[in-house]
């Protein structure tokens, strides 16, 4: 599978604020539930005003309960947990 165009420009720059050290972590309110979230966010300047562009938050708990990696098995699929009987 293939990571889109934006996702990987969005990644670069990301790397960039990161490797200038200009990265945040901000707690924000979810827009559509309310609930805290720790966003990453990149921050630049404009003039004299700071500019800060979020890319996601951090994930609540053990991370690893929350997303299925790629599966090496098949390019276009993701491991499943094991169903238990």
């Amino acid at each position: 599978m293939s990571i889109p165009d934006h996702a990987r420009s969005n990644f670069q720059t990301l790397l960039r604020a990161a490797a200038d050290g200009n990265l945040a972590l901000m707690e924000c309110l979810d827009a559509q539930t309310g609930a805290k979230r720790y966003v990453i966010c990149a921050v630049g300047r404009d003039s004299a005003d700071y500019v800060v562009t979020p890319f996601g938050h951090l994930a609540d708990g053990n991370p690893y309960d929350a997303y299925l990696p790629p599966d090496p098995d098949d390019p276009d699929g993701f491991v499943r947990p094991e169903a238990t009987s």
